[in-house]
């Protein structure tokens, strides 16, 4: 089992930044690949960015590339979103989660998400 645990999100105004964390514990060893998932009111759930614990490799949602960075410190086994630029429509619950093999799906373990409000 891996545990997954946000925190870091909160009411910010158009154009401002946040920093999401994940803290990762348990059987981090059998996930390779960490990601951010987001969901907004009346929407499905949708990919945002994810990396592997080793080399650190990333990937991001098209919506976010030059806008959120993604990182991860092996050795807090915690995964930060930073969030610049912010637009209305990032409004979401955001969710980390950890995976093995696949950038986009097959996530096996899921946090329990935290709300990011940006007002225009």
């Amino acid at each position: 089992q891996v545990q997954l645990v946000e925190s870091g999100g909160g009411l910010v105004q158009a154009g401002g930044s946040l920093r999401l964390s994940c803290a990762a514990s348990g059987r981090t060893a059998s996930s390779d690949i960490m990601g951010w998932f987001r969901q907004a009111p009346g929407k499905e759930r949708e990919f945002v960015a994810a990396i592997t614990w080793s080399p650190g490799n990333t990937r991001y949602a098209y919506s976010v590339k030059g806008r959120f960075t993604i990182s991860r410190d092996n050795a807090k086994t915690t995964v930060y979103l930073q969030m610049n630029s912010l637009k209305p429509e990032d409004t979401a619950v955001y969710y980390c989660a950890a995976g093995r093999g696949s950038w986009y799906s097959g996530y096996d373990y899921w946090g329990q998400g935290t709300q990011v409000t940006v007002s225009s």
